[in-house]
């Protein structure tokens, strides 16, 4: 097992199966029905507190909110990294391609720029 950033395994530009699930489970969990979701969480964990049912019930909706708590840190986790990996990559060829303009050299450097920013998924 490695800790390498997930980012930084595979293909550039290329997603796996983790990256795809995060990449879904985050655009769920950024709609209206994921919000009314936790909405219903939340006022089932206070009804359940404020009928004063049993303990387990209690624990139950506690437990609940809990893991979709750490579910939620997970995913921002993910997206925080692979956008920073995204940042980065483009601020470094954004670096190679002004390094190679102030020596006078068009190369490899601005395809890279190209394909960094998306230039041509814009046309």
């Amino acid at each position: 097992m490695t800790f390498a950033h997930p980012s930084e395994k595979g293909r550039p530009g290329r997603l796996g199966r983790f990256d795809k699930l995060a990449e879904l489970a985050s655009n769920f969990t950024s709609s209206a029905p994921f919000s009314l979701l936790c909405i219903l969480l939340v006022a089932g964990f206070v009804t359940v507190h404020l009928a004063h049912l049993p303990l387990e019930w209690q624990h139950l909706a506690g437990d609940a909110m809990a893991a979709v708590s750490l579910l939620l840190l997970a995913l921002l986790k993910n997206s925080e990294r692979r956008a920073e990996h995204a940042i980065q990559r483009k601020l470094d060829a954004i670096a190679s391609a002004l390094r190679d303009q102030q020596e006078g050299e068009v190369g490899t450097a601005h395809r890279d720029l190209e394909e960094a920013i998306g230039i041509e998924d814009q046309e």
